[in-house]
């Protein structure tokens, strides 16, 4: 459901201009937006206006909708000073989210993490389809006006990425196991390999397969992961407590032989990578689910964290008027055998969904 062919005159700003900064403008621009952006390093604004990545130096006043690409520990200041100096919706894209969600209550403010990323660094890992088919997670508050959250939805699902709401704090929990401790065990292991190659020099021209598959998150730039380890610390220190935990649990069971335990521990391990959730790809196996939102505050945004609650895809969605055209109505599109479980979960909370399958 592409907004590309409206969005001709739409103006946008992005502050932070690095891997996911330039991205954002490149996917905006290729989609016919008027893209401002600004850095703290005026050469990068430069470089920016030089390829064509941007349109504009600086913060654009009257922008519809303004990034924050910074790093994590600059995000809540940068988020207050788009909210002082634009008039229209701001969103960061930092990987930690409690922190910013606690101290900004502007309504007009949605916190998001696109989960994309690309072993090249700043304006030359630019790519305008990097957020296609990645996850964008949406991390709304009590504080979120329904009609900026709707617009951030509505923007990242057009640049092609699959929206998911959750609380701040949960998303932080969650981002912990598969994002952040994932890349500190892949540069724990390239060290333990490292070292031992200075013994064994063919170590690492071994190294292939599933050794590259895992450690390939070690090659992302360093430098951010030391604010994102002090944002997320106290979630990021459980997770790997945990991992610790199961990692002496796997010692033994290989120190003491128990093929028993060892045969569980590698059974479950499959079957719980094989149950991940893939992408939808036939209309066929699809619903349409439309949604009144209620008049609360909060209800749009309901929709998408029940959704992550229920272990529910959605890989599309829109919002329409309604026919009194006082409220307005979520289409999103589920996967069909997903959809009772929805449904259920959606009027246990009030809301009164529609069902229709696609292929019908």
């Amino acid at each position: 459901m592409s907004n590309s062919s409206a969005a001709s005159h739409r103006r946008a700003t992005v502050l932070g201009l690095g891997l996911i900064g330039g991205s954002i403008c490149v996917a905006l621009r290729d989609r016919g937006w008027i893209v401002s952006g600004d850095d703290h390093n005026p050469d990068r604004v430069a470089e920016a206006l030089k390829r064509g990545i941007i349109q504009l130096g600086g913060i654009d006043a009257d922008a519809e909708v303004t990034f924050v690409a910074v790093p994590v520990t600059a995000v809540t200041d940068q988020v207050q000073r788009a909210l002082r100096e634009t008039k229209g919706i701001v969103t960061d894209v930092g990987s930690v989210k409690a922190g910013v969600a606690s101290e900004i209550t502007d309504a007009r403010f949605v916190g998001g993490h696109p989960m994309a990323g690309s072993e090249l660094e700043g304006l030359d890992g630019a790519d305008p389809e990097l957020f296609v088919g990645a996850v964008w997670v949406l991390t709304p508050t009590a504080s979120t006006s329904d009609s900026a959250f709707a617009t951030v939805a509505a923007i990242v699902s057009d640049l092609g990425a699959e929206v998911i709401g959750l609380e701040p704090e949960r998303h932080d929990e969650l981002v912990a196991v598969v994002s952040h401790v994932p890349h500190l065990t892949a540069a724990t292991l390239m060290g333990v390999a490292n070292s031992r190659a200075t013994e064994h020099a063919a170590l690492l021209r071994l190294a292939a397969g599933g050794f590259r598959d895992m450690t390939r998150i070690a090659s992302g730039h360093p430098a951010i992961w030391l604010d994102i380890c002090a944002e997320n610390r106290t979630a990021i220190l459980s997770t790997l407590t945990s991992l610790i935990d199961g990692l002496a649990g796997m010692r033994l069971a290989v120190e003491t032989g128990d093929r028993t335990e060892l045969l569980r521990r590698l059974t479950l391990a499959r079957e719980a990578r094989a149950n991940l959730p893939s992408r939808m790809k036939a209309l066929e196996e699809l619903s349409e689910v439309r949604i009144p939102i209620p008049d609360r505050a909060g209800a749009a945004a309901e929709v998408f964290t029940l959704a992550a609650e229920l272990g529910v895809n959605i890989p599309n969605f829109e919002v329409v008027h309604s026919v009194e055209g006082d409220r307005g109505i979520a289409v999103v599109l589920v996967e069909t055998s997903q959809v009772e479980l929805f449904r259920g979960g959606l009027m246990a909370r009030g809301f009164r969904p529609a069902v229709q399958r696609l292929a019908e």
